[in-house]
């Protein structure tokens, strides 16, 4: 059986400590802008305009993402597949959700607000690396911001060494693409091929 509304799902569980409501900023604090500033990945949440929802990773150097103030912050785009998800949904559905993430912490911060597609030289050089400007960045009004514990990474022990897994456990992500999309058996020289071209790729075409 399924849970069909709020209702039923508070039933099932406690009050919600009143800290758990009362954490939930409406900008940003000298906490959770250093948290950003020392923040090297993050994952967005978007969805289109009939709801259908979608996560992206986002990744740089520590404080890649700009904060230009308490109620704004600015992720830069970098060369990716050009398939556009998370952009394309924001020109149809402004509402997102961020999840920032700090090797070694095991809580994160957890950022919601409304975002547009900018393509403005005066915003996005200070997101410039290697001398090269983002084409365009993911402007954020922030609406809340907060804090969340640790349990999730906790369970998983995602820093932790002795859980590392062997990448050589699964093929390269060009052989799985290919796999998947050709329909018969990988033909090893395209694959090899393949995996020279995203190595090429890791190599060049970051920035």
């Amino acid at each position: 059986m399924s849970v069909a509304d709020e209702a039923g799902l508070r039933a099932k569980f406690g009050e919600v400590h009143p800290l758990a409501i009362a954490k939930t900023r409406p900008g940003l604090d000298i906490y959770s802008r250093q948290f950003i500033a020392m923040s090297p990945f993050l994952v967005i949440s978007t969805a289109d305009a009939s709801g259908k929802a979608d996560l992206s990773p986002r990744g740089d150097p520590p404080g890649f993402v700009h904060v230009i103030d308490d109620n704004t912050i600015l992720i830069p785009d970098r060369p990716g597949n050009n398939r556009l998800d998370t952009m394309a949904n924001i020109t149809a559905n402004p509402n997102v959700g961020c999840l920032f993430f700090i090797p070694g912490f095991e809580d994160t911060l957890r950022l919601n607000g409304k975002a547009r597609i900018i393509d403005d030289v005066g915003l996005l050089r200070h997101c410039a690396v290697n001398g090269k400007v983002p084409t365009v960045g993911i402007l954020i009004a922030v609406e809340e911001v907060f804090m969340h514990c640790a349990k999730a990474l906790k369970r998983s022990r995602l820093w932790q060494p002795d859980y590392r897994q062997d990448r050589a456990q699964l093929p390269s992500i060009a052989r799985i693409i290919l796999a998947q999309t050709c329909g018969a058996g990988v033909n090893e020289a395209e694959a090899a091929t393949a995996d020279e071209s995203v190595e090429g790729d890791y190599k060049t075409g970051l920035y």
